[in-house]
């Protein structure tokens, strides 16, 4: 719940300092995460693993707009999307570099005893609750792929 009242006083003050992409990104995490608790059988108050989807999500999605505009050399919308990206990785916590993950994924191969890409699912699922909101998920498969084959 601290995560939601922190996104709404940063759009407090984006509202006051009038930054328009800031209140556009912060508009759009305040709208996932009411719907999450609005969707049925969802319960009042949203984990913190809940919040950090979606934060996630948001952030995700931005950049690969971003990523299919500059494919089509349209920088001009694709600066936008990156810098709302940005606004919204700032309540996520602080991303693991390459080694760390890899780190984690060798130790959890060694505890589950995986022994090929059949095991990958096993690994996968482990290694992504461990390192949920500090990781991307294809970052974390790569290097889940490279130490199973």
């Amino acid at each position: 719940m601290s995560l939601q009242h922190d996104v709404m006083s940063a759009l407090k003050s984006a509202m006051k300092s009038k930054n328009q992409t800031a209140l556009t990104a912060l508009r759009a995490v305040k709208s996932a995460i009411l719907l999450a608790q609005t969707e049925s059988g969802a319960k009042e108050d949203l984990t913190e693993e809940q919040e950090l989807k979606i934060l996630q999500k948001q952030v995700k999605q931005r950049r690969d707009s971003a990523a299919i505009y500059l494919e089509q050399e349209r920088e001009d919308l694709a600066a936008p999307e990156l810098a709302e990206a940005d606004v919204i990785a700032q309540f996520l916590p602080e991303a693991l570099s390459d080694e760390e993950i890899e780190k984690v994924v060798v130790t959890t191969i060694a505890h589950v005893g995986a022994e090929g890409m059949k095991d990958m699912g096993k690994v996968m699922g482990i290694v992504s609750k461990e390192l949920a909101g500090q990781a991307d998920g294809k970052t974390i498969s790569t290097i889940v792929r490279q130490k199973l084959s």
